[in-house]
């Protein structure tokens, strides 16, 4: 009887996934994150956010921060001996606006966005992020898009801005998920999440950041070194769609990701 091989489609894989592994990180693992990985990202983020503060008020378009922001990213992502590697980025043209939609599996995600997409962008952030000390100001004054998921028409000028930011020419990154994973599986993408792509008709870019749920899951501030890989998925246009067929794009969107995120492990 011939050998044959099976290949899981990326729904079995999404189903098969296994939890983030505990046994090999003992207490040493934990001192050396909670002393010396968190002490220093918390450091660099007081350092950095105090330095950009005078840059802020001279920055009508956040390009500035974005400078100070892109370094802070570059400096946590050299202390925790992660190494990522970039696949597809090249496929993109990067001199014209895009929605970038990437899924969300930890609060390291945007500290590599950061240090890894090389270009100007902004960031669609939930309200609850103003509340943070330093952090809050520099999204608040370098141009990022607040939504406040608990009353969405108080978000209606940050739309509008968004829609503004996109139209003269400035990449928008969203987590169309809503919220950060649970359990380092892909989540439902929320009801409206392209809106913005679609009224201004720029194209999609499905991103999938791969290792970074089991970097840092939720609730710990354990932080568990490993490879990393960020992919990049070929753009979708939106020229011609109307708003009816959102949940269309939304469709294909998570499709994507789901294919790009549950295909192909990395190596440790």
């Amino acid at each position: 009887m011939e050998n044959s091989t099976v290949t899981e489609t990326p729904q079995e894989q999404k189903q098969n996934i296994a939890p983030v592994e505990t046994g090999k990180y003992g207490l040493l693992s934990r001192l050396r994150s909670y002393l010396f990985f968190d002490l220093l990202i918390w450091a660099y983020t007081v350092l950095f956010g105090i330095a950009s503060i005078p840059f802020g008020f001279f920055d009508k378009d956040g390009r500035k921060l974005h400078a100070f922001a892109r370094a802070w990213a570059k400096m946590i992502m050299k202390t925790i001996f992660s190494p990522m590697r970039v696949v597809g980025l090249e496929k993109i043209d990067t001199s014209k606006p895009h929605v970038f939609a990437v899924n969300h599996g930890s609060a390291f995600d945007i500290p590599v966005l950061y240090a890894y997409l090389p270009f100007q962008f902004r960031i669609v952030f939930k309200k609850e992020l103003l509340s943070y000390p330093i952090v809050g100001w520099h999204l608040k004054r370098s141009g990022q898009v607040c939504v406040d998921q608990q009353h969405p028409a108080r978000s209606v000028a940050s739309i509008r801005s968004a829609f503004k930011t996109l139209k003269g020419g400035m990449p928008l990154v969203i987590f169309p998920e809503g919220g950060r994973t649970s359990d380092g599986r892909i989540q439902s993408i929320l009801p409206g999440a392209f809106c913005l792509a679609i009224k201004a008709q720029v194209d999609v870019v499905p991103v999938a950041l791969i290792g970074t749920y089991e970097l840092l899951p939720m609730d710990t501030y354990h932080i568990k070194p490993r490879r990393l890989e960020m992919r990049v998925g070929e753009s979708i246009p939106t020229a011609g769609m109307t708003l009816r067929e959102m949940d269309k794009l939304s469709a294909k969107v998570q499709r994507e990701l789901e294919k790009m995120y549950y295909t192909g492990a990395i190596q440790r």
